[in-house]
């Protein structure tokens, strides 16, 4: 056996950890420990570069080809390419390796400059200088060279090199404020404390003194969560271990603030770095525009394989009288005789394959690409949705879902920071039943009670003190005694602490572990800190534990009424929970307030728990919560805060417009249900004609689950019959409006499998319910059942495309679960995990009923206008063949063939798709109803597609027919010479270019310089190419059969005569139709039968 490895083995063994984990061990400044204390195992860790580049100088052509041809229409068309070269095809391979080289060469030059931008950026972190300490000393050097284990100083506004074990800071307490805005955008500042032993050291002598191992996690990419010890050595004797936490991890990207410096320890670097862990993309979604794309080109596919194989036996069928196989100018040879019949036939059925293979619009999705990427500019650009407070617009994280905002059929929001400011305003507070409000001087002498509640939210916090007016962003508050800047990641928290300022409790600072409030006397009281419970989503509450002047020790806690009330043993409960739930009515937030004091013994023992939770390696947090639970118990009720969380501006107009547009919007929060309810009165998601409906577990208790959710369905089922509340619009006057409240652990009861293995039953009846309900909201979510509610919804029979809305950290689960996720004015700690980002909830408006709309609208007629003209181009060619003895006689000249979808064709579409809005931002903002013409994915259904297949198909045929009696007439020129097979086909082409480009100019709404330069543009383009092609003797060229074929066609007035006609019949039904709808439907709301067909109806002209 290895002996590293039975060292490894050993020391673990001795360390006490039966159930170890993968982690490393660091040498704090590359220092052995003293000898007799543990071995000395160096590890291999990476250097500090970062690459977020994909390819390199070498690996870039073959790896970029490998990924483009992993795209099944570049790899049909490698395919076809290849098949043009290995046998004699009717076409030039440069027909199809032209194009498939275009494509592929603007998509390699796309990612290889961005790829490029990525090394620049990467060249610059790398190179950026870092200060570390060597032998005592400062000594500078490039970033890329940090290694794990070197002690380096950061200051004031730089950004952390690397992840790093905060030893010391310049501030007495050993803490430091940190802004992670580019990890995670929280812009807010976070306090980070120092190790307890090392907080003291404050120059690089003292620092470069220190004996120190760390043990720690391997690296893992959750930015909020870690776990490792420190050991600290005094001379020989036995190392001081102290826990360490995500509160002493300082993450590369962050920036230091209002410090003057620090001192860290690396433990993670380079791509091991928390940073780089979270570069890696999200899992993919795909737009159901995408879908539907590559079910029709799997549709045309099959056509063009029904194609060459009904021309295959056609051709066989011919060749079956011997004069027809082989006539006399085109004797065989004896190897062609003897040639097997099946591989000839094969070999027929590739070229025929080869000769259709343009129905396939292989520069679709370059196209597609372009529109999406440069169309989000759009969304990016618009000053509506620009916010001057924080001087922040919306952000495109990923443009592959532009068109799914125009499809949104659920939207699931959070509440607090999303719908309200989350600007918190104290109000007041409940103690033993009395009412105190800031600001109303009350001259009698509080009882020990009231001042005990005053300290607990003066002590039961952790709000950091900043004495100083210059802090980034941060509001003084001018009533004060003292000046106090107020620095927290929980606006809660400031606002109780500024709260019970107001009502004469002041708390001043934390200094050496005590921390310091200010009484209404005056007098300043000192209470030692002595361990923080910290809050979290699961326990929904917080506790600390201090010691006063006179040696008594007290927990406080507090936290939701659901968390503290069933941990009380005494107290005026009754009157309490009467003021929560009154303040929680009118939409304010409350928090209880509990203490216990505790006895020296009960002290140790809690902290020897607390101590051996904090020092596991493995499962730290399961066990710190299993101590929590036995800690925060039999608590003596002290009272109630009230805080206001204001409604943001508009966020009822906003729902109020997405209900109509047919949209549901759900609210997903973790606060308790009267709290949640009154918000959602006040953003007018519930109105007063609505009937809630109430699935919670005060009712479960009452009824069972089975007979509540059969008594909800009897209800909603009776008034509203069959018909789902999905049919109408959300504000229907025709039915009856109910509104849904659902907590946690109903939905748990909801979602956990029965014995019997029928739980699938209640979740069936469930979304039944809440199909017939016009709002619904879930109160007392956890983080991951919010996600269960978007999944359960995504999945159902529908299919409904989905969209979620939060701020933060517990909305990562469901904003990653739905189909787009957006992150909101707080949106913050979500930010990496989103697709979009707005400033404000009232700009979700426009974002979906006018930018949504549009995205879905451009590109649905993008994508069915390439097949159409696809159709157009090929189908001539098809028909040309029973009149040519299925020779694989090509119709078009190789040029026309090459650039007819990259040139002639390509930019008026990719404009319409930018540019086109058949109706105006102010119409589809006053009437939110035109959002439901186009929901279901309207323009891409079957229907649609078929109806644009079968006018593609029609036009191609009136192109070719009509070509065909035009030359069956004998057409000659002025000099008496007959037209060929080259002038028809390139009069056939012609009225084809001619009619695509003049249909694309019929279904443009809205006009600008740049659509006419485009579409007439391109049309002047085709002749002038035309011209040049065949007026000039082109060196290069071994044969020339298009010479002069332009210029003789133009040169006869029946050929003109004929170009006319056909794109004026070719154009009838476009035009037939655009009148009918006109005088139809004018004056009416919408045209129902006309949407469905996958056109612009034409009252949006309107």
């Amino acid at each position: 056996m290895d002996c590293s490895l039975l060292r490894t083995l050993v020391s673990r063994y001795c360390a006490g950890e039966e159930n170890w984990v993968d982690s490393r061990t660091i040498y704090v400044g590359h220092r052995e420990p003293p000898p007799g204390t543990e071995a000395y195992i160096p590890q291999r860790f990476p250097d500090n570069r970062i690459v977020s580049s994909k390819y390199t100088f070498w690996n870039f052509v073959p790896k970029n080809l490998f990924e483009q041809f992993r795209r099944i229409a570049n790899f049909y068309f490698l395919i076809i390419f290849l098949v043009q070269l290995i046998i004699d095809t009717p076409t030039s391979p440069v027909t199809s390796g032209l194009p498939l080289l275009f494509v592929i060469t603007v998509t390699a030059i796309k990612q290889g400059y961005e790829d490029w931008l990525r090394h620049k950026a990467d060249n610059a972190m790398n190179q950026c200088p870092v200060h570390f300490i060597q032998h005592g000393k400062l000594v500078r050097k490039q970033s890329r060279k940090l290694r794990v284990g070197d002690i380096v100083m950061v200051k004031e506004d730089e950004t952390f090199p690397c992840d790093l074990i905060f030893l010391s800071s310049s501030r007495g307490d050993g803490t430091c404020f940190v802004t992670t805005a580019s990890l995670d955008g929280e812009s807010s500042h976070k306090t980070y404390y120092a190790v307890q032993d090392t907080k003291a050291f404050h120059n690089e002598q003292e620092i470069d003194a220190l004996h120190a191992t760390i043990e720690c996690e391997q690296p893992q990419p959750d930015l909020y969560k870690f776990v490792g010890r420190i050991n600290v050595y005094h001379d020989r004797n036995e190392p001081t271990a102290r826990p360490l936490g995500s509160e002493n991890l300082l993450l590369r990207g962050a920036t230091l603030k209002n410090t003057e410096k620090i001192f860290g320890v690396a433990i993670y670097t380079g791509m091991e770095t928390k940073m780089a862990l979270n570069y890696q993309a999200k899992s993919q979604k795909r737009s159901a525009v995408e879908k539907s794309m590559n079910v029709f080109l799997i549709v045309y596919l099959c056509i063009l394989i029904s194609k060459a194989l009904i021309n295959t036996v056609l051709k066989y069928v011919w060749q079956s009288e011997p004069f027809r196989d082989e006539p006399w100018y085109n004797q065989k040879t004896e190897p062609e005789r003897k040639r097997n019949l099946f591989l000839r036939a094969f070999t027929d059925f590739l070229a025929f394959m080869v000769l259709f293979n343009y129905i396939i619009p292989v520069s679709m999705y370059v196209t597609v690409e372009m529109q999406k990427f440069l169309g989000s500019y759009f969304l990016t650009w618009d000053e509506e949705m620009f916010d001057e407070d924080t001087g922040e617009g919306p952000l495109v994280n990923t443009s592959d879902l532009n068109e799914e905002l125009g499809q949104i059929e659920y939207v699931f929001t959070d509440k607090t920071g999303t719908l309200t400011e989350n600007n918190m305003e104290f109000v007041e507070c409940c103690i033993e039943g009395h009412v105190y409000v800031p600001h109303v001087i009350c001259n009698g002498q509080y009882i020990f009670k009231e001042e005990l509640f005053f300290r607990a939210l003066c002590l039961c916090h952790t709000v950091q003190v900043k004495d100083d007016d210059s802090v980034d962003g941060l509001k003084k508050n001018q009533l004060s005694r003292r000046s106090c800047i107020y620095i927290s990641s929980s606006p809660d928290e400031v606002a109780l602490v500024e709260g019970i300022q107001r009502l004469g409790y002041t708390y001043l600072r934390l200094k050496d572990n005590f921390m310091e409030i200010l009484n209404r006397e005056n007098n300043i009281e000192k209470f030692e800190l002595l361990e923080v419970l910290s809050f979290d989503s699961v326990r929904r509450r917080m506790s600390v534990i201090v010691k006063s002047s006179t040696g008594d020790i007290f927990l406080f806690c507090k936290g939701a009424d659901s968390s503290i009330f069933p941990r009380v043993k005494e107290g005026k409960i009754d009157q309490v929970r009467s003021r929560v739930e009154r303040n929680a009515v009118e939409g304010l937030r409350t928090l209880c307030v509990a203490y216990k004091k505790l006895t020296a013994e009960e002290y140790s023992n809690a902290q020897k728990l607390l101590q051996n939770a904090k020092l596991a390696l493995q499962d730290r947090e399961k066990k710190l919560a299993e101590v929590y639970e036995k800690i925060e118990r039999d608590f003596i009720l002290l009272g109630a805060t009230a805080v206001e969380d204001r409604l943001q501006e508009k966020a009822a107009d906003t729902i109020e417009a997405l209900q109509k547009a047919g949209i549901k919007v759900w609210v997903l929060t973790g606060d308790k249900m009267e709290t949640a309810a009154a918000t959602c009165y006040a953003c007018k998601l519930f109105r007063r004609n609505t009937q809630i409906l109430e699935l919670t577990t005060k009712k479960i208790e009452e009824q069972s689950l089975h007979d509540v959710l059969f008594d909800l369905s009897k209800t909603v089922l009776r008034h509203n019959g069959s018909l789902t509340r999905d049919t109408f619009s959300g504000l229907s006057t025709d039915m009856q409006d109910y509104g849904l409240i659902i907590d946690g652990a109903a939905l748990s009861l909801i979602m956990k499998p029965r014995q019997d293995g029928s739980s699938a039953n209640y979740r069936e009846l469930f979304l039944e319910i809440c199909r017939n309900c016009s709002a619904v909201l879930c109160c007392r979510m956890a983080p991951l059942q919010k996600a269960q509610i978007v999944k359960l919804i995504k999945l159902s029979k529908e299919h409904p495309i989905t969209l979620a809305i939060g701020d933060g950290a517990n909305d990562v689960s469901m904003i990653l679960e739905a189909h787009v996720g957006i992150i909101g004015k707080e949106g913050r700690q979500a930010a990496r995990n989103s697709d979009y980002a707005i400033p404000k909830f009232k700009h979700l408006k426009k974002m979906l009923l006018v930018h949504g709309h549009f995205y879905y609208v451009r590109i649905s007629e993008l994508v069915q206008y390439f097949f159409y003209k696809n159709v157009c181009f090929i189908f001539p060619q098809f028909l040309y063949q029973f009149f040519c003895g299925f020779s694989q006689q090509t119709l078009y000249d190789t040029a026309y063939l090459t650039l007819y979808n990259i040139s002639f064709t390509s930019l008026p579409i990719l404009l319409y798709g930018l540019m086109e809005q058949h109706v105006s931002a102010d119409t589809l903002k006053r009437e939110p109803s035109l959002y439901r013409d186009v929901a279901k994915n309207a323009l891409l259904r079957w229907r649609a597609f078929i109806y644009w297949t079968f006018l593609g198909v029609f036009d191609a045929v009136v192109f070719f027919f009509g070509a065909y009696f035009l030359f069956d007439n004998t057409v000659v020129t002025s000099n008496g010479q007959m037209f060929g097979n080259w002038t028809f086909g390139t009069l056939v082409f012609t009225v084809l270019v001619f009619t695509v480009t003049l249909k694309l100019a019929l279904d443009t709404h809205y006009w600008t310089w740049i659509n006419h330069f485009m579409i007439w543009g391109s049309l002047v383009f085709y002749i002038i190419f035309s011209l040049l092609w065949g007026g000039i003797i082109w060196p290069f060229l071994n044969y020339q059969r298009m010479y002069y074929v332009f210029m003789q066609m133009l040169s006869s007035g029946p050929a003109w005569l004929g170009i006319i006609l056909l794109i004026t019949v070719s154009l009838l039904p476009d035009v037939l139709k655009k009148v009918l709808c006109r005088q139809v439907f004018r004056g009416t709301a919408r045209t129902p039968e006309l949407k469905s067909l996958s056109f612009i109806p034409s009252h949006f002209t309107a």
